[in-house]
């Protein structure tokens, strides 16, 4: 039975989401420290169709879990972010607690430069916390993986007092407590912040056990999209998995695109499914493979902790060298490499050819 859901003037916690995956990962967390506590959650929606969706099914399961959720169309337009964050800015300030998804926004960046809240919580979004504790343990700037190594644009020195705050107010001091909620490994912790494990606790007690078929699954990654691995090479390892594990099904990462997805569909014989939850969800309700085929990304790391107790193995195929475009971060081979190494409980595929 769903508990009824609190009124956000009264809620002390507000947390801010822009990603399915992050929304998902805030439940976890209220679920683990903040058991039949209401929360407000501030969803600032994106203009993606499929990310939108997802958050809309998302928004659905808070709600049922007692959660008020705000929608914010806070990119629809030019006037779209003053409006969001001027509507945001006095319950923001009243806030005692704030929730976010994703420290690198621009977005996120404006908001903690608002806030007044004694204690700050990171919960997971995969291999970007993994990066932003590294950062922040450094001291480093707050940059995506992907575009480090870059030189910084306009934007980014216009933008860079902004990030500077907000890695500041993401240091703990006497006045802030900072928590990041992962299932992410933390090869450096930031002094000061404490670090507790998402066990993907309240899927497994929401959904399945899922049935299990005796195929196999893909996962898709928007490595081509986001222009660090080719998209030529993508599409030949993507048919020699599939043909080589009888591959029969590939789960389309929300950020891939429609023409990459008609190739693979077309050359590869493969079933195109765009899933309107995480992965860990749908994998949790079944039917799901018995094996699971993905490259580097953060559900090497969160399906074995949503599968736990099933027959289910997830193995992984590291992205070759040789697959890196010309203008992919000068760090991206061993930032995966290092993704893929850290996950526990996964088998690991060393390349395509192993793999055949």
């Amino acid at each position: 039975m769903s508990r009824r859901a609190g009124s956000a003037g009264s809620n002390s916690t507000l947390a801010f989401v822009e990603s399915p995956v992050q929304l998902l990962n805030v439940l976890e967390w209220a679920h683990a420290h903040a058991p039949g506590a209401g929360l407000t959650l501030v969803v600032l929606s994106p203009t993606d169709p499929m990310t939108r969706g997802q958050l809309r099914r998302m928004a659905e399961l808070a709600r049922d879990e007692g959660h008020a959720v705000r929608w914010e169309e806070a990119r629809g337009g030019p006037a779209a972010p003053f409006q969001t964050i001027g509507g945001l800015a006095g319950t923001l300030r009243r806030a005692d607690r704030v929730v976010l998804g994703d420290p690198f926004s621009r977005y996120v960046q404006l908001l903690l430069t608002i806030t007044r809240a004694s204690e700050l919580v990171v919960v997971d979004d995969g291999t970007a916390t993994m990066e932003f504790v590294a950062q922040l343990a450094r001291g480093e700037r707050l940059v995506r993986w992907h575009r480090k190594g870059g030189r910084p644009g306009p934007r980014d020195l216009i933008f860079a007092p902004v990030s500077a705050a907000a890695r500041k107010r993401l240091t703990p001091s006497e006045r802030r407590r900072v928590q990041i909620f992962s299932s992410m490994p933390m090869e450096e912790t930031p002094a000061g912040v404490t670090v507790s494990a998402n066990t993907f606790a309240w899927t497994r007690a929401r959904f399945g056990p899922p049935r299990i078929t005796k195929g196999a699954d893909m996962v898709g990654t928007s490595l081509v999209e986001t222009g660090v691995v080719d998209g030529e090479r993508y599409l030949e390892a993507v048919r020699t998995l599939a043909k080589a594990h009888g591959t029969t099904r590939y789960f389309a990462h929300r950020r891939e695109s429609t023409e990459k997805l008609h190739r693979l569909a077309v050359e590869t014989g493969l079933e195109i499914v765009r899933p309107d939850l995480p992965l860990e969800l749908i994998a949790r309700r079944g039917p799901i493979g018995r094996t699971i085929l993905s490259f580097p990304s953060t559900v090497v790391h969160t399906l074995p902790l949503a599968l736990v107790g099933t027959d289910v193995r997830v193995s992984v195929c590291d992205i070759d060298p040789s697959w890196l475009t010309e203008n992919a971060s000068p760090r991206a081979q061993g930032f995966l490499s290092g993704v893929t190494g850290t996950a526990r409980d996964v088998h690991r595929l060393s390349s395509v050819v192993a793999a055949v």
